[in-house]
């Protein structure tokens, strides 16, 4: 079983580096090595899955996590960082940097996760057991799935296809639409839901609770993209701005989020233990994790290891690698907090005075223990900076050891108010109310009696910020709020300066305003397609076609029974 490992990570590591040159399908057959006897057990199938927890979400993470979840959004201000600031600006075009490498990242999931699939069907011999086909199945499904809801997201169309084989051979294709490309999404994580064991194999395996968690985050954007009842193809919302949801996809979020709650999950008691380095790996929050591994890209390799802290650490002091002095939070998002919110701001972004005891050997002093006053006009991104070597014994140049939320536990409490909020202006439900306090409650908040859409807006920006998820909020609300979501995005602030005020002990805004910022349009609820990739495939350029869907494999009223 270790040679195997071995096999499969020194295949993944050079896998990894073809979305530079090649056309997003062109991907290595990572799991192919003597496919004959390669799979010739259960662990085998687990061996095999195991790369689609990091190595074919590397790029992703790299950049495309928080570039959009968090750049777009307005919660990053990075104006010299050119895979963020064309998208915090509306500026970017189809030769922007990061579009390719965007859509390549997600592809990559998808062309992996095919071929997992496609080998464990045609190359697992006798001796591997159903359930194990069944579970190696619903993982590399679940991660179909999510790829394929950031892409229906992100650009409002896509190419689905389930054999990356018959793909790279004949690769020019239209995309579909972006509601046949969301349904795949819910099929895949459907599949998942019914499939996938109660109890992971490993630590940070997913599981059906896992699935039907996510389940609860896409079946709220569909509820936006369609009319009323089950998508059929034919009712797809064309009214965006109408104030209305389909009420079918709403219960469904509801149905969703309470089966993921019967789970193993709890919430940490402090909102700080979600990122200090001993409790943030599989904790009992953790819904869907990605897995990377601990060490020095020499020693692991490159691909499993997490980088997202060099892009926000500051200085030497609060990191191995410190590209992020220039990446710091918004004027909007500092603007945003809640005075009274002072748990999560103080592990979300750093604050004048703000004192750390997992830096700089314990007592690092945010604008006081680097050169005074050096970051009184910024706050920086505290979120994902965890220190040194000498701070935890585990961080290394581009290699945190720590884990990517994908989705916790206060998201599905957050969607499942969200739903039960529905299309109405409040909601006193005492369920939805629950779980909306007790994420409250943990950030030392003041529970209410009553949620309207803009405690939810608040409550998810704050708790899930720089967690790649804001841009996907505002997205959801377009759906039905188109121009109210247009008219907050151009409110916003963008590029606005602020610096600390020494005599009301709190941050204000620059008179200057932002440059070079466009007004945004409805157009850019949307991301252009690289016109590398269409210019691969002319037929991106068309309008999107329906994809010819089969039976479905998993009764709904059974999956929620």
């Amino acid at each position: 079983m270790k040679n195997k490992i071995l096999i499969l990570v020194a295949m993944l590591a050079g896998a990894m580096s073809f979305t530079s040159c090649e056309d997003f399908l062109t991907s290595t057959n990572t799991t192919s090595a003597n496919q004959e006897t390669y799979f010739d057990s259960d662990e085998a199938l687990e061996t095999a899955t195991a790369p689609l927890y990091n190595y074919v979400w590397h790029s992703f993470n790299d950049k495309l996590y928080y570039s959009m979840g968090d750049g777009r959004s307005n919660n990053l201000t990075a104006r010299w960082s050119d895979y963020i600031y064309p998208f915090t600006n509306f500026t970017e075009t189809a030769l922007s940097p990061g579009l390719e490498e965007a859509w390549g990242s997600l592809y990559s999931v998808i062309a992996q996760a095919n071929y997992t699939i496609t080998n464990i069907q045609n190359f697992s011999t006798a001796s591997v057991s159903e359930e194990a086909k069944v579970q190696a199945c619903a993982e590399s499904r679940f991660m179909r799935g999510v790829a394929y809801w950031y892409i229906a997201s992100l650009w409002g169309k896509g190419i689905i296809y389930t054999d990356t084989a018959a793909q790279v051979a004949d690769p020019i294709v239209p995309a579909h639409r972006q509601t046949d490309v969301m349904e795949f999404a819910i099929r895949d994580l459907e599949y998942a839901a019914a499939n996938l064991s109660e109890v992971p194999a490993n630590p940070g395996r997913v599981t059906c609770y896992s699935a039907f968690g996510m389940l609860s985050r896409v079946y709220l954007s569909m509820a936006g993209l369609t009319t009323s009842g089950a998508y059929d193809g034919n009712n797809i919302e064309t009214n965006f701005n109408d104030g209305v949801r389909n009420e079918y996809y709403l219960d469904l979020a509801k149905q969703a989020a309470l089966k993921c709650m019967e789970g193993p999950y709890a919430l940490l008691p402090e909102y700080k233990q979600l990122f200090a380095v001993a409790t943030w790996n599989n904790n009992s929050e953790s819904v869907f994790q990605l897995q990377w591994l601990q060490g020095s890209t020499d020693a692991i390799g490159w691909g499993g290891n997490n980088g997202l802290s060099a892009y926000f650490s500051w200085s030497t002091n609060v990191g191995e690698t410190n590209w992020g002095n220039a990446t710091y939070a918004s004027w909007d998002m500092v603007n945003e907090y809640d005075p009274a919110d002072v748990l999560r701001r103080h592990a979300t972004i750093a604050t004048v005075g703000a004192v750390y005891d997992d830096l700089f050997g314990g007592g690092y002093v945010y604008n006081e223990t680097e050169q005074p006053g050096e970051y009184d006009n910024k706050c920086n991104i505290k979120k994902h900076v965890i220190g040194t070597i000498k701070d935890n014994g585990q961080s290394y140049q581009q290699s945190s050891g720590v884990n990517t939320y994908m989705m916790r536990l206060a998201e599905v409490y957050l969607n499942y108010a969200e739903a039960v909020l529905g299309n109405a202006e409040t909601t006193n439900d005492p369920t939805a109310l629950e779980y909306y306090n007790a994420v409250r409650t943990r950030a030392g908040m003041p529970t209410k009696m009553i949620i309207t859409y803009e405690d939810l807006r608040y409550e998810r920006r704050i708790e899930l910020a720089y967690e790649g998820q804001y841009w996907y909020d505002l997205i959801r609300r377009a759906y039905y709020k188109q121009q109210e979501v247009v008219d907050y995005l151009n409110a916003q602030e963008r590029n606005r300066g602020y610096e600390w005020d020494e005599a009301a002990g709190a941050y204000k805004m620059a008179e200057d305003p932002g440059e070079g910022v466009s007004t945004a349009t409805a157009q850019h609820l949307l991301i252009p397609i690289s016109d590398v990739d269409r210019g691969r495939n002319n037929l991106l350029n068309a309008a999107p076609v329906a994809y010819t869907f089969g039976e479905r494999e998993v009764d709904v009223t059974e999956l929620y029974n």
